[in-house]
């Protein structure tokens, strides 16, 4: 757990500039158990004259309050286009704190993010944290129970995504068999069994999605364009 933060420019630009502000993690997740942390995420928009310095505004900025984490808008949509798994759930979260008109014309935008390209970001992200709890298996016996729930979310996640070509980050149904892993009652060799018949079936979704092959990087930078004009006729 971090301490807030004291005051400061960057985080006066969160304070004063997010136009989007979401709970993610396990609460989000519909995985919330008591004593579960309350993760926030948030985009804010730096003012456009602040880019006209030497010393340009943050892409990134932590707190002011504790598990909080927030991204400047460009670099957001950067990540987003990408097909950064993290960055395209916060704009799915079902708990959305706070939003301005600017933060619907994100939220508007979140097909424009999706592509085929989620395939290769998710499953490599998989992959990396399935390795370490191979590690964990062999260092200690068994993995860490909870991150082994996560990654096992995460692939359902990438496989319905590719079979819908739509991002549902809420587990309905499967609370319970994934809580059960959290809590070390499912063995880890039926553990892998569900890892690999998950990315089966994503990489069998993959052959036929609906899915764009790549994101719409020009409308996501028609928006950009538009709020930064926006921003310093304002200023």
């Amino acid at each position: 757990m971090h301490s807030p933060k004291a005051p400061g420019p960057d985080l006066d630009l969160v304070r004063d500039h997010t136009v989007y502000a979401c709970v993610m993690g396990s609460r989000a997740f519909g995985l919330a158990t008591d004593g579960s942390d309350t993760d926030r995420r948030g985009v804010f928009l730096a003012p456009t004259p602040l880019f006209w310095h030497f010393d340009k505004p943050p892409t990134h900025v932590e707190g002011p309050a504790e598990e909080q984490f927030s991204w400047e808008l460009e670099r957001f949509c950067e990540l987003a286009l990408r097909a950064n798994p993290n960055i395209l759930e916060c704009l799915h979260s079902p708990l959305v704190e706070h939003v301005t008109d600017t933060g619907r014309e994100l939220v508007a935008l979140r097909d424009a993010f999706l592509s085929r390209r989620a395939r290769v970001t998710f499953a490599g992200y998989a992959l990396g944290q399935h390795k370490k709890l191979e590690a964990d298996v062999r260092l200690h016996g068994a993995p860490r129970w909870k991150h082994a729930m996560h990654l096992l979310r995460l692939l359902t996640s990438c496989r319905d995504l590719l079979r819908t070509g739509e991002l549902t980050i809420d587990v309905g149904d499967q609370r319970e068999p994934l809580l059960a892993v959290k809590r070390g009652e499912v063995p880890w060799r039926e553990i892998e069994s569900w890892m690999r018949r998950l990315a089966e079936e994503a990489e069998e979704a993959a052959s036929r999605t609906s899915l764009p092959p790549e994101p719409d990087r020009r409308r996501v930078e028609d928006f950009l364009f538009r709020v930064r004009r926006a921003s310093a006729a304002a200023a």
